[in-house]
């Protein structure tokens, strides 16, 4: 997979990208990392990106001129056209399941915000905006990363043991279930007896109970659209359907 970026800061990607996973991926090909500084696309002394918002307010917005230069120049370069996407407070939520889609796409060309925001028709280049969370950051360098990390785990070849990522939360819709490993017993509290019995099947029956359990503990919302036996939705039910049967009458 191709990842390009576009920033006015290309020196904050320098060291989280060249560490463990992704830089085990870059090493092998599986991720071709190309940072690009948006300032190349600009045509003045200062190489500005950013100017006065219209209307007046705090803080400024990011130009369309050196966006648009450099997400056209980014495009024409040989190989895929690429998928692009704005790292935003405005995007959809960024999920594993949108992890999944773009892990599946050849090339995503990522275009990192700063300031008060990117002027509106930029976004009219966007494939997909994208957020990872309800708070503000300084810019999207750090979304950025955030997209780059989920996105290569999930490519063929990446992680040691591929059952890996379909084991980790969010996955199947849960979260994971709890990790143990030596000791047995540390400071009074033991592994559970059956991960040490040897039975695959058991085991797997309390890996599953224990997700469900953290996930209705945790994050109950998950529960609402993960892929449940019938008995598993019966089991739960309470946090379906919140309201008591005996009440209806009173509605």
């Amino acid at each position: 997979m191709i990842v390009d970026v576009i920033t006015i800061f290309p020196e904050m990607f320098e060291s989280p990208m060249r560490a463990s996973i992704l830089g085990n991926a870059r090493m092998k090909g599986v991720l071709e990392l190309r940072v690009h500084d948006l300032r190349d696309w600009t045509h003045d002394r200062h190489r500005t990106t950013d100017d006065v918002p219209y209307g007046g307010g705090p803080g400024m917005v990011m130009k369309p001129e050196p966006l648009f230069a450099a997400i056209e120049s980014i495009q024409s370069m040989p190989g895929p056209r690429g998928t692009v996407v704005i790292l935003t407070p405005a995007g959809a939520p960024f999920s594993q399941t949108v992890a999944g889609d773009l892990a599946s796409r050849e090339r995503l060309i990522l275009v990192c915000g700063r300031y008060e925001g990117i002027d509106e028709r930029v976004f009219s280049l966007a494939d997909l905006e994208l957020s990872i969370g309800d708070f503000v950051l300084t810019g999207g360098e750090l979304p950025a990363m955030v997209v780059i990390d989920a996105v290569t785990r999930l490519l063929p070849g990446v992680l040691g043991d591929d059952e890996s990522s379909v084991e980790e939360s969010f996955t199947q819709g849960l979260l994971e279930y709890p990790h143990y490993t030596r000791p047995a017993s540390f400071r009074g509290m033991v592994v559970p007896d059956v991960l040490r019995s040897g039975d695959h099947q058991r085991i797997a029956a309390w890996r599953r109970e224990q997700a469900l359990a953290k996930t209705a503990a945790r994050r109950p919302d998950l529960l609402l659209q993960a892929d449940l036996a019938p008995d598993e939705r019966l089991r739960y039910a309470h946090l379906f359907d919140p309201q008591p049967t005996a009440n209806r009458g009173n509605e």
